[in-house]
């Protein structure tokens, strides 16, 4: 590990007391719905694409067209990173540049069709966003996290971020 980054894990959260756990920083990746998904395509090039998604357990689950760049290019790798923005300040966002903390992982992602995976009683959230007529035209694509959560501003308060030393954490995945 890079003397840049020092692992904060099992160090107190200056703002709750808690230690920055896998569970701390997952529960906040489960309370967000949006999402950087970058993969490469098949002759090596990166893409890199907002989406929605919805967690379950340690899963982040996203629906795409069948014929969406996403569902052609995972399915040949399926190696994926996801950035997961975090918004802070509040109201002092509205008034001020504040940009948001981040959670970012490498992923291992396979693709389900989508008729048969989101009729998963986990999934019902992100199966009321896809058109009952539309789920045949959808590819589920399931992203589960792998190595380390790297975070910015996970757990210190905003008046701190600016000190990259103590924004900055690694947390195992597993």
């Amino acid at each position: 590990m890079s003397n840049l980054i020092r692992s904060r894990a099992g160090r107190p959260d200056p703002t709750t007391g808690a230690p920055l756990t896998r569970d701390l920083v997952w529960r906040t990746v489960a309370r967000r719905s949006f999402a950087v998904l970058t993969h490469v395509t098949p002759a090596g090039a990166p893409r890199s694409s907002g989406i929605v998604y919805t967690a379950a357990a340690d899963r982040m689950f996203v629906v795409v067209a069948n014929d969406s760049w996403k569902a052609r290019h995972i399915v040949h790798d399926g190696r994926v990173a996801i950035t997961v923005p975090v918004r802070r300040g509040g109201l002092l966002s509205l008034l001020f540049p504040i940009p948001p903390a981040t959670i970012s992982f490498a992923a291992e992602a396979t693709v389900h069709p989508g008729t048969s995976v989101l009729d998963s009683p986990r999934l019902t959230t992100l199966a009321a966003l896809v058109p009952p007529e539309r789920r045949s035209a959808s590819t589920l694509i399931e992203i589960r996290p792998t190595g380390t959560y790297v975070t910015y501003g996970i757990g210190v308060p905003l008046t701190k971020m600016r000190d990259t030393t103590r924004s900055r954490a690694r947390v195992p995945v597993a």
